[in-house]
């Protein structure tokens, strides 16, 4: 089915081959393009990476979606334990003493994509939440393996903490003073998780590992 376009003759802003030439296009797109650009711009409201990892999809998809294994990639989540709500975890973000964090797992298998809602101090409202996909590298590159792709999106309770009754103390730095460094810290994290995942993989172990603590309930 062909869309009718006098249906789009009066959204303002469009560009299509109806009312742009390609050399006019490739013009527009050379003009938006520069050597560097600032962080912000970059990082202001959404940040994702992306890596190839040389281990099969279906084992990448396995491990993310067991949230245990957080312990092992992340830089500072530890402990994690179920709580009393099914499906909801609680562990340590040693990024900061003393602070506890919430994590629910939600994931798809047919898509296999694992998003993480997190939340520090509470476990109500998890608004911190980190979006993962992993892809066959055979679909998308050619070659064996998966691309695992990361986004996270600036919540405004990054700027605000919404429950600040539940800090462990008053001087607790807020997780959204670390923003401009999600980047930096994401691919040190993400270089974890394909180390790992390789190192087991191109050595015959598991990839995934029993967690340490009870199974949630």
């Amino acid at each position: 089915m062909t869309a009718d376009p006098s249906t789009l003759a009066e959204v303002p802003g469009l560009i299509r081959v109806e009312n742009t030439s390609p050399e006019q296009l490739a013009a527009h797109c050379a003009r938006m393009t520069r050597e560097s650009y600032p962080h912000q711009q970059v990082y202001g409201r959404y940040c994702t990476i992306e890596e190839y990892v040389d281990c099969p999809p279906e084992q990448v998809y396995d491990y993310l979606r067991q949230g245990h294994h957080l312990e092992e990639w992340t830089c500072s989540l530890r402990d994690f334990g179920p709580t009393d709500t099914p499906g909801l975890w609680r562990g340590r973000d040693l990024l900061e003493p003393g602070t506890s964090i919430y994590c629910k797992v939600v994931a798809n298998s047919e898509a296999m994509t694992v998003d993480y809602h997190c939340a520090w101090d509470q476990g109500e409202t998890l608004w911190m939440i980190y979006l993962m996909r992993v892809v066959p590298a055979s679909l998308v590159l050619g070659e064996p393996g998966s691309v695992i792709t990361w986004t996270n999106c600036r919540h405004p309770y990054y700027d605000a903490n919404p429950y600040p009754q539940r800090a462990p103390r008053p001087d607790r730095r807020w997780v959204g003073e670390y923003w401009d460094l999600f980047y930096a810290g994401h691919t040190v994290e993400m270089r974890n998780l394909k180390a790992i995942l390789e190192h087991r993989h191109k050595a015959g172990l598991p990839v995934s590992v029993p967690p340490a603590r009870a199974v949630a309930r």
